[in-house]
């Protein structure tokens, strides 16, 4: 039997080091997937939104000034073209003073004057308004009716009134020709000025909406980077208060802070499987250790049956008769088949592995659980009544860890009952659609109020020093969590307690009896 136990030993920790080998390598491809995504992080998205953000203000600043400089431009250039107009216009009229009352002739030349000089100095302006061929016109214009006037002015007065005619006539159409030519310069001025302001006004616009799209656009997805993230890491945490401890892997294209927060999260995860680990492993230690107390009372009867028996068949070896030789050689091999049965039982509990999940009788997980706790029920006197319901659908699942939550809500239930007393095990479908149930009831004192939240809380108990690390019942939440179930309680003081374990079905039946079943085990 030693033999036997350092194997089992010697193959428990080799399937546990191949697992966390397997927890390693996919937290390290986590990990490494993570990191090989290229850098894009919040800080570098805020900057860059930045310095485009100031960019679009420093070219609608930019265009801003340029427009308000060419609307200064074009406003002076405006008013030039206006003073040209004016001077023409005053011009004309003492020409008009002077063929009505033969005065005012020079002031017309002055202001002649006047107009040539402010068109020459805004020669270039105007050039890039009106054009070179109409400004050398109204400058060809100009001339003409500057001459003309010179003419008048320098006819004598013994000049025959036909060559008075003929200059008035000469005066009067340059004049009109100038006249004329000034107006359209002012008139596309005006246009010119008009459409600079309606380009500027339009430009200005479209640069604060597109402002505003920018500012927009960039909160949207600044706040679908971190809310999108927020609400996936609340679903992680879920999961792992659930008891699933897989790593978080990538789910973008690129790294930022978050990728950073998954890598944390995984090393946390890894520490927390390694705990836990620990956890379940040293209360399976203590609960074999309670079992052993057990076991080793009921392994006193066969291995004193097959000592008296040994002793019996070599003192009367001789005067038993051949068929009496058999029979206490029966007794022997079945006595020793008995002890090897315990054994076993108490190997399959103790054997260290990994979570296997497959198809599941919860029933037969029940029978092979209860009758490692036999040795408890005996030795209190309790009696436990197991009730089976028929036709009980496939349960996914680990068979050890299942058989560890039910071993300790039994012994939990033999150490709060009463010498003599009962305790009910029911197997049956639960009142939600898709789950079993597993109910033990113990006829106890009850849970307390005031203790009742605390229950499923790590380290709590309320038992003496040295009787328990209050780990059972948080144990077995996460095992059943890690299940898809949930473990519920349902006490009152006086009169007991029922925990009630829910585990959801699978679509794959196994064989049942047709009938139910209720066995009472001896006390």
């Amino acid at each position: 039997m030693n033999r036997i136990v350092v194997r089992e030993e010697e193959d428990n920790r080799h399937a546990s080091e191949a697992a966390a080998i397997d927890r390693n390598t996919l937290a390290a491809a986590a990990e490494k997937a993570l990191k090989e995504r290229p850098a894009f992080s919040l800080r570098m998205q805020v900057g860059l939104s930045v310095v485009l953000l100031f960019a679009i203000v420093l070219v609608l600043g930019l265009l801003t000034l340029a427009t308000t400089l060419r609307v200064e431009q074009q406003t002076h250039l405006f008013e030039v073209t206006n003073k040209l107009l004016f001077e023409i216009d005053q011009a004309r009229r003492f020409e008009k003073n002077f063929f009505e009352h033969g005065t005012n002739l020079d002031e017309a030349l002055e202001q002649v004057h006047s107009a040539k000089r402010m068109l020459r100095e805004n020669a270039e302006r105007i050039v890039g308004i009106a054009g070179i061929d109409n400004y050398t016109n109204i400058q060809d214009s100009l001339k003409q009716y500057e001459a003309a006037l010179d003419s008048l002015v320098t006819m004598s007065a013994s000049a025959s009134p036909d060559a008075l005619r003929r200059a008035e006539t000469e005066v009067r159409k340059h004049g009109r020709d100038i006249d004329s030519l000034a107006t359209e310069l002012v008139e596309k001025e005006q246009e010119a000025l008009e459409r600079t302001i309606s380009v500027s006004r339009q430009a200005q616009l479209y640069l604060i909406l597109l402002l505003l799209l920018y500012m927009a656009a960039m909160s949207y997805v600044l706040v679908r980077r971190i809310v999108g993230p927020i609400g996936r890491y609340m679903g992680y945490l879920e999961r792992i208060a659930g008891g699933d401890y897989s790593p978080i892997l990538p789910t973008r294209r690129y790294r930022d802070e978050f990728s950073a927060l998954a890598i944390a999260i995984n090393h946390m995860l890894e520490e927390l499987g390694r705990r836990e680990n620990i956890l379940v492993e040293s209360h399976r230690l203590r609960a074999i250790g309670t079992l052993t107390a057990g076991i080793a009372h009921e392994l006193n009867n066969p291995i004193n049956n097959i000592t008296l028996t040994s002793h019996m068949l070599r003192e009367d070896y001789a005067n038993l008769s051949d068929a009496e030789r058999r029979e206490m050689i029966d007794d022997l091999i079945h006595e020793a088949s008995r002890t090897k049965k315990i054994v076993a039982s108490l190997l399959d509990f103790a054997r260290k592995s990994e979570s296997q999940i497959e198809p599941l009788d919860l029933s037969e997980v029940v029978k092979s659980t209860l009758a490692l706790a036999q040795n408890q029920l005996n030795l209190k006197g309790v009696r436990i009544n197991l009730t089976v319901a028929p036709h009980l659908p496939t349960i996914h699942g680990d068979a050890q860890q299942l058989s560890q939550v039910i071993l300790n809500l039994v012994l939990n239930a033999v150490d709060a009952s009463p010498e003599g007393g009962k305790i009910e095990l029911v197997v049956a479908r639960a009142a939600a659609e898709g789950f079993v149930e597993i109910r033990v009831t113990d006829h106890g004192t009850g849970i307390p109020d005031h203790i009742l939240p605390l229950i499923f809380d790590p380290f709590f108990t309320t038992k003496s020093k040295g009787k328990g690390a209050g780990l059972g019942l948080s144990i077995c939440k996460g095992i059943v969590s890690k299940h898809g179930g949930e473990i519920a309680v349902d006490t009152e003081v006086g009169r007991g307690t029922t925990f009630s374990v829910h585990l959801p079905v699978t679509s794959l039946p196994l064989n049942f009896s047709e009938v139910g079943e209720q066995v009472e085990t001896p006390r």
